[in-house]
């Protein structure tokens, strides 16, 4: 960041404004204890739920998740962050996430099922209009929420020569690249019908990715080779020891530890993160700590710490993990009211 000589770490914290959310938050973060203190908030956009910084730190990128479907960029040299311009319309409905590849920044729209990519200028603000989509096809068995495609998630692989982008409703993940701004299409690979895939996050070595499934509280374990652009689903892992309390047991948030021997997870309903220990290529639940809020959208690893954004409790909280076990223990909280998403300079 260019004034990180002055300047301590910071936190940036999506909300949905249509739930009396703040917008996007900024806040301090205590390089000792992982403490968050609320700096200031903007609402100049409806429902940025999901952020993504670019890499000097100057500039912060919000989806608006709404039906219109739109993404924003945001000055960050201050205490509070700065809109600059209008958000641009991505031309896909229910955009969830949003990450930089290739100097554009590109979106996974849920509810049209589409990866949007969008122009970065040298100055950090956006194009007036995307540069091209890909409009993900099929669908899966869940008669409710598999109807078509719903593109949940899309990021770089760790070398940046990919862009992967995770779909719910087609039990999939698609390896993309650009072609003059162009998303295109490289592969398709298939993962077990109505697992419901939301995220994915790779691990440290660039050979292993760990997929999140939402429709069932599992994890799917696979091979990543970079040179190819393929992704090799292993095996499947509960992220709960038995059947859940009740219908509601929805994953969300997937994390890996810096080390590469953990995996945590949340999941809504049971309200819960999981602790899974790399082996090899496989992973081993430890076992579950409660959230400490309600329903934790969105889950985030920094500085040996992990952040969950309660988005029904309207709070994110910060847990210590051990370094040994990989447990984490409640550490504190702030209020953010409809909170979402939590990301670090």
């Amino acid at each position: 960041m260019a004034d990180g000589g002055r300047r301590g770490r910071r936190a940036f914290i999506g909300s949905f404004t249509a739930a009396g959310g703040p917008g996007v938050v900024a806040a301090a973060v205590d390089a000792d204890s992982g403490a968050l203190t609320v700096l200031s908030s903007v609402d100049g956009v409806p429902d940025p739920s999901y952020l993504a910084l670019a890499p000097d730190g100057d500039t912060l990128y919000a989806v608006s998740e709404t039906v219109e479907g739109a993404v924003a960029a945001y000055r960050v040299h201050g205490d509070k962050p700065e809109l600059l311009g209008s958000p641009v319309r991505v031309g896909g409905a229910g955009p969830t996430y949003l990450s930089l590849f290739a100097g554009h920044v590109l979106t996974a729209d849920y509810g049209s099922g589409s990866v949007t990519a969008v122009p970065v200028r040298p100055d950090g603000t956006l194009a007036n209009r995307p540069s091209g989509q890909l409009r993900h096809t099929g669908s899966g068995p869940h008669q409710q929420r598999q109807q078509g495609p719903h593109a949940h998630q899309i990021q770089p692989d760790p070398s940046g020569r990919w862009a992967v982008s995770v779909d719910l409703g087609t039990d999939s993940v698609r390896v993309c690249t650009l072609d003059d701004g162009r998303p295109v299409l490289h592969r398709e690979i298939a993962l077990r019908p109505g697992s419901g895939p939301r995220h994915l996050a790779f691990h440290p070595d660039g050979a292993h990715a760990y997929v999140l499934n939402e429709l069932t509280p599992t994890v799917t374990v696979c091979t990543w080779d970079v040179e190819s652009g393929a992704l090799k689903p292993l095996t499947e892992v509960a992220v709960l020891p038995g059947p859940p309390d009740g219908d509601a047991a929805y994953p969300s948030g997937i994390a890996t530890s810096p080390d590469g021997r953990f995996v945590w997870t949340a999941t809504r309903g049971e309200d819960v993160l999981s602790v899974l220990a790399v082996e090899g290529d496989g992973l081993r639940l430890i076992g579950t700590v409660p959230c400490e809020g309600h329903w934790p959208r969105a889950l985030t690893e920094a500085g040996g710490h992990l952040y969950v954004a309660n988005e029904r409790s309207g709070d994110v909280t910060w847990f210590t993990v051990d370094p040994a076990t990989g447990i984490p223990r409640r550490s504190g909280s702030v209020k953010v009211t409809a909170a979402s998403c939590v990301v670090f300079d």
